[in-house]
């Protein structure tokens, strides 16, 4: 059983429970204002997202896909974070947040930066990114700079495509206002009766299953040329409203509250439940309505009033609207304006012992527990094979895995089908609660029953977000436990992007805590402790906070100390209170996060050793590692969980120590590289503002951490061989 540092010559142990009591005293000298508002700070995070889009030094078609990544994170913000604060605004139930302030005043705060960060994204598009993509030969066309010929072949092609499928919808006494779908792009109509010269009004759904940006016929030039959907829509209304006259017509766009909520002890089939609720999200309240700044006051009243919206939940905008369509324009096939490819390598571990051999990954994790870190180690001759080799091995009895999020065509399911229908015994824990790939996960839950998997959905009132596989197989010296415990789903599509890490491990005792705490997923609660995991909701926050306690006691001790953390999200109070009461100690403390930060670092007084850096880039941020010094016996974990307190409080979540001294070297490198100020990342002021450090002093460009990571993991393959 591990023991705490000496101090004053008497043993640090203080029972958890009594631990909790002596840091809430403690938190008690701390500022009241000493957190920065978790929904300012994401959006502070998006703004990061926007700068590479602005970036001129970032390859063309990426700064087009960085800003289509702003236009989706901002619109799954609002259909998520403001229209829960909205929701409980309306119930009577809004609660102070984070920094205590009222959700009103914080809403207000919120409306103002969304509006300048939407108006700087648009302006982006317009005045920059536009004029760079004529001069690259990519042309974003409208419908006044087509030339006649352009104009017949898009007139053949609206009549004999679109035309078909759209359905203009009149309102007035008869036809009530229409609902309009979240996120879909429409055009608002007002036609003239010539003979009565009554008004009246319609709207037209651009329709989603065409291209959002149409590409234009070839004129012979070298250049692809493209006009947005509703402007080809918009310079065809004549068609869609014969014998009347069009007075005006504009484009807008509706976000609808799309956040589920189930009360899971009601609902008798968790399946059923959560289909009828994905069908109401489809009708939640309007939240935002975007429109262009074109659109007249007569039309803007009309909507207002129809979708109930306020004025401050109205964005008026450059056209077009909806920019994640340039993901379609980011997709083109020009080499030289994206990003240089990338190749993931096999983990040396992984390899086999000659060339001509196949991999076998039993042997390669029976030798040595295996570290891999995605992308730059490649997901599908890891993760994917050891899976893969475990259905076909006669020798495996069970293979048990929680799934998450999965791709479409996941082989990953189909490696749990094979195994089943090879008469395996197969657990697979669905979370088909995952925010907005429900409908997908409740399709392979269906599949992998039907095929005879054993397919379970978790705690009731807990998400289930460890990534965790384990198989057991039978050997010579009796049963054998293969673990696989990850940061990131386990989804071949997404670990070509997302930065994730996973250890593989034939550890005894790692194995009998998977184990165990399968069995307790699969039946009613997670009650006991762990020995070489910390898990949530019980035991992971206790033990992080007891870390985080022990490196306090050995810097007033005088010890070497020291904390450095890699996260998505920084946020939970207890937490970061702990590292407050740390920093006080002298602890030097390093925090590595992607998006939000509540934490507030380099403040006088409580947080003067906290430094915080972010690095967003080509591949998104995904691990999560905790590192303490731990008077000298580093203690290293990975895993699945952020310090929110969705994670901590209301998710099953799972950290795994790491053992081995190379794996733990590399952490520190891995932190050393990060923090640099050579590396660069934006860094965190006490005002709350992300300064971004991309050049020297010289103008020349900081180390790109990603690049630099893909060179040494391959260069570590090539000095392997």
């Amino acid at each position: 059983m591990e023991t705490e540092p000496q101090l004053d010559g008497e043993s640090v142990t203080p029972d958890l429970d009594d631990f909790d009591e002596i840091v809430r005293v403690e938190h008690e000298s701390l500022p009241t204002d000493r957190y920065f508002d978790r929904e300012l700070s994401w959006l502070r995070f998006n703004q990061r997202v926007l700068e590479l889009g602005e970036d001129r030094a970032v390859p063309l078609l990426e700064r087009a896909n960085f800003l289509a990544i702003f236009a989706s994170n901002l619109d799954e913000f609002f259909m998520v974070r403001i229209a829960g604060l909205k929701r409980r605004i309306d119930t009577g139930i809004a609660v102070p947040t984070n920094v205590g302030r009222a959700p009103l005043d914080v809403l207000a705060d919120i409306a103002r930066d969304a509006h300048e960060l939407q108006d700087r994204h648009a302006h982006a598009f317009r005045d920059s990114l536009k004029p760079d993509l004529d001069a690259a030969g990519i042309h974003v066309e409208n419908w006044s700079d087509l030339v006649e010929a352009d104009r017949v072949r898009m007139d053949e092609y609206f009549t004999d495509q679109i035309f078909p499928v759209l359905m203009p919808l009149a309102v007035d006494p008869a036809h009530p206002f229409p609902y309009i779908s979240g996120l879909s792009l429409n055009l608002a109509v007002r036609v003239r009766n010539p003979k009565t010269e009554r008004q009246e009004f319609a709207r037209l759904k651009v329709p989603q299953n065409f291209p959002r940006f149409v590409q234009l016929p070839d004129d012979g030039s070298g250049r692809l040329r493209f006009i947005p959907l509703e402007d080809l829509i918009a310079n065809h209304l004549d068609d869609l409203f014969p014998g009347m006259q069009v007075v005006e017509h504009h484009v807008f766009r509706v976000t609808r509250n799309e956040d589920v909520e189930i009360e899971e002890d009601e609902a008798e089939n968790l399946l059923q439940a959560l289909e009828r609720e994905l069908l109401r999200r489809r009708f939640g309240p309007p939240i935002r309505l975007e429109i262009t700044e074109d659109m007249d006051p007569v039309t803007l009243d009309l909507l207002i009033r129809e979708l109930d919206v306020t004025e401050q939940e109205v964005f008026r905008l450059p056209s077009p609207l909806d920019l994640g369509g340039l993901f379609e324009i980011a997709k083109i096939n020009r080499p030289e304006l994206h990003y240089p490819r990338h190749v993931p390598t096999t983990a040396v571990q992984l390899q086999p012992d000659e060339p001509n051999m196949k991999p076998d990954l039993f042997r390669a994790i029976g030798r040595e527990d295996v570290l891999v870190h995605h992308p730059y180690e490649s997901f599908s001759t890891s993760v994917q094979a050891f899976l893969q080799q475990a259905a076909a091995d006669p020798n495996v009895l069970a293979i048990k895995q929680t799934l998450y999020r999965t791709s479409g065509d996941s082989p990953i399911v189909e490696a749990l089908i094979d195994a089943a229908e090879a008469g395996k015994q197969v657990l697979a824990l669905v979370e088909i609660k995952a925010r907005f790939d429900e409908q997908n996960n409740i399709g392979w839950a269906r599949k992998l029953e039907r095929a005879g998997v054993h397919v379970v959905y978790g705690l009731v009132g807990l998400k289930t977000h460890c990534k965790i596989a384990l198989v057991i197989r039978q050997e010579k010296n009796g049963l054998r436990h293969y673990t696989h415990i990850g940061t990131g789903n386990y989804n071949p599509k997404t670990s070509r992007i997302y930065e994730d890490m996973g250890l593989f491990t034939t550890d005894d005792q790692v194995g009998k805590d998977v184990t165990r705490l399968f069995n307790e997923l699969s039946g009613y609660a997670i009650e006991k402790k762990f020995k070489r995991l910390l898990v949530a909701p019980l035991h992971l926050r206790k033990g992080l906070l007891k870390r985080i306690h022990t490196e306090t006691v050995n810097a007033l001790a005088g010890k070497a100390s020291g904390i450095r953390i890699k996260v998505n999200s920084m946020v939970d109070e207890e937490i970061i209170d702990a590292l407050y009461l740390a920093s006080q100690a002298g602890v030097p403390i390093d925090i590595w996060v992607r998006g939000i930060c509540s934490l507030k670092p380099a403040m006088e007084g409580y947080s003067e050793t906290i430094r915080v850096r972010s690095i967003v880039g080509r591949y998104l941020e995904h691990s999560r590692v905790f590192s303490f010094h731990n008077d000298g016996d580093p203690a290293v974990y990975i895993g699945s969980a952020d310090m929110m307190h969705r994670n901590l409080d209301r998710r099953v979540e799972a950290l795994v120590r790491l053992t081995a001294p190379r794996h733990i070297d590399e952490m520190e490198r891995l932190f050393d590289l990060a923090m640099a100020d050579t590396t660069s990342s934006w860094h965190l002021e006490s005002d709350g503002e992300w300064t971004r450090h991309a050049v020297d002093d010289d103008g020349e460009p900081l180390l790109d951490l990603q690049d630099s990571l893909m060179r040494q993991i391959s260069a570590r393959k090539r000095s392997s061989r």
